[in-house]
């Protein structure tokens, strides 16, 4: 990266919760947050697909939103809690939603799915018993080029279901 008036040059500090932990790094000016997770913290989980913000492939959860990690600079996580594909297993096992992927077949070549987990994951949060029509408009940015997206409707929905039974709602 080339440095340019007007604007931060160089590395700049950033402190965020990721997956539950505290990071503290510098991070490059330039650096975007799909960049930081793959190539500096090793976490593989959210792809490069487009790199435009189109495919969804890079979805990772800041705040509780669905964001496109490619869009979206490393230095903005200054202050904010992420999430991605990795944190959402626990201890225990798998997260619903991946039980659900799993048990739908909503996952054929894999490399969508870890976007669509996390744009279901930040819908769910939000609103846990969503229309089919909310889980459309939730997944919109999210494309699969080897399913049906029915599959991968019907898992949300039984993840729904099942996150529902488990907190009594």
């Amino acid at each position: 990266m080339h440095c340019q008036e007007p604007g931060p040059c160089g590395p700049i500090p950033v402190r965020f919760r990721l997956n539950g932990r505290e990071v503290s790094l510098q991070v490059d000016a330039g650096q975007s947050v799909l960049h930081l997770l793959r190539e500096k913290l090793g976490l593989k989980g959210a792809k490069e697909g487009c790199g435009i913000g189109e495919c969804g492939a890079c979805t990772v959860v800041v705040d509780g939103v669905a964001v496109n990690g490619c869009l979206m600079m490393a230095a903005q996580l200054d202050g904010r809690e992420v999430l991605t594909v990795e944190g959402l297993e626990s201890p225990v096992g798998l997260h619903p939603l991946q039980e659900a992927f799993l048990e739908h077949h909503a996952v054929q070549c894999g490399f969508c799915t870890p976007g669509m987990l996390m744009s279901a994951y930040a819908l769910l949060a939000r609103n846990p018993q969503p229309t089919r029509d909310q889980i459309v408009e939730a997944l919109a940015g999210n494309l699969c080029r080897c399913t049906g997206y029915e599959q991968v409707l019907k898992a949300v929905e039984a993840a729904a279901r099942r996150l529902a039974s488990r907190s009594g709602t």
